[in-house]
């Protein structure tokens, strides 16, 4: 891979000189070039920048492709390279930036982490009783780490100090954005906490792969899962479609979830397989494959937050 990369560097770099062509566009445009891989750290660097004209931000993940299968192309490699500020997960899945940020031309560029940022409070993703797939003897560390509120407080101080070491001009304005922000992230928190808090019901059942380790954990609430978060597995056993089906039954659950990115046949074979069979099936959005559509369509990482809130209202009564 780092070989690879290195060629199409090169390739890339050679072209731009027999062209004429300069090696970025922020390079021409005389703004802050900022790339971020995923949606939710694209809204947060849109957030905290809003009123600061000299930024040019990007998403990298853009169409609807999943954090965990996508691969960089030479276009996206050249872009990360020459830009100014890279926000990143730093999961198993982005193990191709390594390679990346070795070959980079802007050898000042500013590189965020948020594993790194969130250290010791990062979690290793669980394989639990019930689901399909295999344990694994030395586990991951859990990459999902944006879908708590809580961490999006910390990367938001985090992104925030990097951006006003290039943008020094503007550093009253993005600490009030951060402010405004930490706000309203906070005031989303005690919301799910109230939630939990004062539901009759604290299990989920997801007949799916479950990314939400993290939210999960912040609030209490057990949950039980065909798969776990980075699982490439798409069937699902018999023995764990009966083992969920024994736990929708166990705790009366109303409600079956599944993430965005997949359809809901594995849900509806265990509400197939309940006594009831009268379950709703339910989506959280991991926002693992947001779009630039989306984003055109004003889709925030607050709003969709909100709107799983409303569905683990339903899930927890």
């Amino acid at each position: 891979m780092k070989r690879l990369i290195a060629l199409l560097l090169c390739a890339i770099c050679a072209f731009g000189l027999l062209t004429g062509c300069k090696n970025s566009e922020s390079e021409s445009s005389g703004k802050l070039k900022i790339v971020t891989t995923i949606f939710p750290v694209y809204d947060w660097v849109r957030e905290l920048t809003a009123g600061c004209g000299d930024v040019e931000l990007s998403l990298l993940i853009d169409n609807g492709v999943d954090i965990h299968s996508f691969q960089p192309s030479a276009r996206d490699i050249i872009e990360i390279g020459s830009c100014d500020m890279f926000v990143y997960v730093g999961g198993e899945s982005d193990s191709w930036v390594t390679d990346a940020l070795e070959e980079k031309i802007n050898k000042d560029m500013t590189v965020v982490n948020l594993l790194d940022i969130l250290g010791d409070k990062s979690r290793e993703e669980k394989f639990i009783e019930g689901m399909s797939g295999e344990r694994e003897e030395d586990p991951e560390t859990d990459e999902h780490v944006w879908l708590s509120l809580k961490n999006a407080e910390i990367f938001t101080d985090s992104i925030s100090d990097g951006l006003k070491k290039l943008l020094p001009g503007d550093k009253k304005l993005l600490s009030e954005n951060a402010e405004k922000y930490k706000e309203e992230l906070n005031a989303l928190d005690k919301s799910y906490k109230k939630t939990v808090d004062s539901s009759e019901k604290k299990t989920l059942v997801f007949g799916d792969r479950f990314p939400f380790l993290y939210l999960t954990e912040d609030y209490g609430i057990n949950y039980y899962a065909a798969f776990s978060g980075c699982s490439a597995e798409t069937e699902a056993s018999f023995n764990t479609i009966a083992f969920l089906a024994d736990k929708v039954d166990k705790y009366k659950l109303n409600t079956i979830l599944k993430i965005e990115t997949s359809d809901s046949s594995i849900a509806d074979t265990i509400k197939n397989a309940t006594k009831s069979k009268n379950q709703k099936i339910l989506t959280l959005d991991s926002m693992q494959s947001k779009t630039s559509e989306d984003i055109k369509n004003k889709v925030t990482y607050l709003s969709v937050m909100k709107d799983n809130l409303k569905v683990l209202k339903q899930a927890l009564k």
